[in-house]
């Protein structure tokens, strides 16, 4: 269970994340429209772990590694922006969130399945 401390420095953190993605370093992955869906941050608030979702993009994978690979650049933006209600700029680690696609898969099982209506009961007491 998160503190009320993780859970304000989460949220602190993907807003201001989103707002880099989407503002301050949009070129450095060729116009693909990022959104941070959830940020958990450890106890200490030395690690974030941040979890993405992208639109416009063919290859998902390729960009979540671009996005690791330029993750100190996104830092030093997310360190700009925190340093003065932030003792450390924690570390990021990025994660693809599945969650949207999951979520239509089994929306697409349920609608396939052929559920017969349940029988009557004919009991008259």
């Amino acid at each position: 269970m998160e503190s009320k401390r993780q859970q304000k420095v989460a949220r602190q953190l993907q807003k201001d994340l989103s707002e880099i993605f989407q503002r301050e370093v949009p070129h450095l992955f060729n116009g693909a429209f990022i959104t941070v869906t959830n940020v958990r941050v450890s106890p200490d608030l030395s690690v974030a772990r941040v979890y993405l979702s992208f639109l416009a993009t063919k290859n998902k994978d390729l960009l979540l590694e671009t996005i690791q690979e330029k993750g100190k650049i996104i830092r030093q933006h997310l360190g700009d922006r925190v340093r003065h209600q932030l003792r450390i700029v924690p570390d990021l680690s990025f994660f693809l969130d599945d969650t949207a696609e999951y979520a239509d898969k089994m929306d697409k099982l349920f609608a396939g399945l052929d559920i017969p209506p349940a029988p009557e009961d004919d009991n008259d007491e």
